[in-house]
């Protein structure tokens, strides 16, 4: 048998660390951040408490990344062409791939945003996630303005309520939930 290379390496590492957050957003979600510590989170992976820290210094770190990395996957679908300028295909597109994004791991997001909404985990990300969501929000005013808009502002957080709301509704229940009826909706509304 030969030796493992250091790409082979990389890819157990990364592979062991996916599955600490996966195992990190279980534990957060049944106890609660405040009560979820890294030796329950070791203890659930499998692993030893000093070999969890060689992937995270604390459990404050860990799930501000997974908070982090999860928003970056949603607005990575968001203006796919990168130029800063929406299109109303464009939008269509970002509301099709965030239930498509949904649907493949709603287990997944069912724990991300259950976690995400606990009040010392928002206090954790707060900051980067404004960050992160402000020049969604500009570039999302900006297409509201050039369809005519007389208040961009108040309709970009009214259609972003609106999504935040059928997401939850369809994690709830989404062998029930009428998405496809809803998305029509919302196409209108876009």
């Amino acid at each position: 048998m030969s030796p493992r290379t250091e790409q082979q390496f990389e890819a157990i590492r990364e592979e062991r660390k996916e599955q600490i957050k996966r195992v990190a957003l279980e534990v957060v979600f049944e106890e609660g951040f405040q009560n979820a510590s890294i030796s329950k989170i070791a203890q659930k992976a499998g692993i030893s408490k000093g070999l969890l820290y060689n992937y995270f210094e604390s459990k404050e770190v860990m799930i501000r990344e997974i908070i982090l990395e999860g928003l970056s996957e949603i607005t990575q679908i968001f203006d796919p062409n990168k130029d800063g300028i929406l299109t109303y295909e464009e939008v269509r597109f970002f509301i099709d791939e965030i239930f498509n994004l949904l649907h493949s791991k709603i287990k997944y997001w069912q724990l991300y945003f259950a976690v995400m909404m606990q009040p010392r985990v928002m206090a954790l990300v707060m900051e980067q996630f404004m960050e992160t969501l402000n020049p969604f929000m500009v570039i999302l005013q900006n297409y509201f303005k050039q369809r005519g808009s007389s208040d961009p502002e108040v309709d970009t957080r009214m259609i972003l309520a609106f999504l935040d709301g059928i997401c939850f509704h369809y994690m709830l229940d989404p062998h029930h939930f009428p998405l496809q009826k809803i998305k029509e909706r919302l196409y209108t509304m876009i």
